[in-house]
């Protein structure tokens, strides 16, 4: 069992060591700045028993080589890492069926573990989603989708047909969004049937700032799929201690990579509301 001079990872204290089915902190990669090999090995050295995934945002894989790529999973697998993709599935559907097949079989060759599908950029009936679902799980690989709480219009059935699998009739595309949590958590529901292994929440109109969480709809989230099969991106410092505060250690949470300490310290029970005493204030402030 790994100990700390301030924590120790007792199940019945807050989570177990990794690799962890709940508690999760998946750390954002590449996407506004460069996240060189050596920032990795640094965040893995110093905190990577804290860090359970590495998610490429923004598609950010798709412009770096295969062979840095590879380096870079080869580092997360060496620190016990996950590492997923992200916003980019949807784009390949424009090159035909066959492309997402072998986009599967590419990740799988650089190493990635998890492949997040954008429901809501991706555009594509019900049924053809459950399909993706499970083409990733055939593949070998974990299936992650991402929800948005608000979405298309024409996504929405008409009051009669929103049975549990009932076949809707494709409506014409609009560019109108609407909020619908019940339509999310169907959809969410059916993925996880399908085999999906952790379903990812967006940010936006949810817990984007913490001031202005929609905490009605992280609850209905939570009590229908479950706190180990959901996880949130959260955005700053302050939306990550919410969560801490409303939910326990055993939340999943997605940050950016400077806040894995800070995150780790709130997960702590036993460390009391000022968590500065134990590693300074100052350390925090990057």
């Amino acid at each position: 069992m790994a100990a700390y001079r301030w924590k120790s990872f007792f199940e019945d204290e807050d989570r177990p060591e990794k690799p962890r089915r709940y508690g999760v902190t998946e750390v954002r990669g590449p996407h506004y700045s460069l996240f060189s090999q050596n920032l990795l090995q640094d965040v893995f050295e110093s905190m990577g028993q804290f860090v359970d995934g590495l998610k490429f945002t923004g598609g950010s894989h798709s412009l770096m080589s295969k062979s840095y790529i590879k380096e870079v999973t080869d580092l997360a697998h060496k620190h016990n890492v996950y590492v997923s993709t992200g916003d980019w599935a949807e784009h390949l559907l424009r090159k035909g069926p066959s492309a997402f097949k072998e986009y599967i079989e590419e990740c799988k060759q650089m190493g990635f573990d998890t492949i997040e599908i954008d429901v809501g950029t991706l555009g594509v009936p019900e049924e053809t989603l459950l399909r993706y679902v499970r083409l990733i799980k055939s593949g070998g690989l974990r299936a992650k989708p991402l929800f948005a709480v608000k979405v298309n219009k024409s996504d929405i059935p008409p009051n009669g047909d929103r049975a549990f699998g009932a076949y809707v009739i494709p409506a014409t595309r609009t560019s109108e969004l609407v909020e619908d949590v019940g339509l999310l958590i169907r959809k969410a529901e059916r993925c996880l049937e399908a085999g999906a292994d952790m379903i990812m929440i967006d940010a936006d109109d949810i817990c984007r700032q913490a001031d202005s969480v929609r905490a009605d709809i992280i609850a209905k989230v939570i009590s229908r799929l479950g706190l180990e099969k959901t996880m949130f991106e959260a955005s700053n410092p302050k939306t990550s201690e919410w969560f801490i505060k409303q939910y326990g250690p055993k939340v999943n949470l997605n940050v950016d990579h400077s806040h894995v300490m800070n995150l780790e310290c709130l997960r702590g029970q036993n460390l009391g509301k000022n968590h500065a005493s134990v590693l300074g204030s100052s350390y925090f402030l990057v």
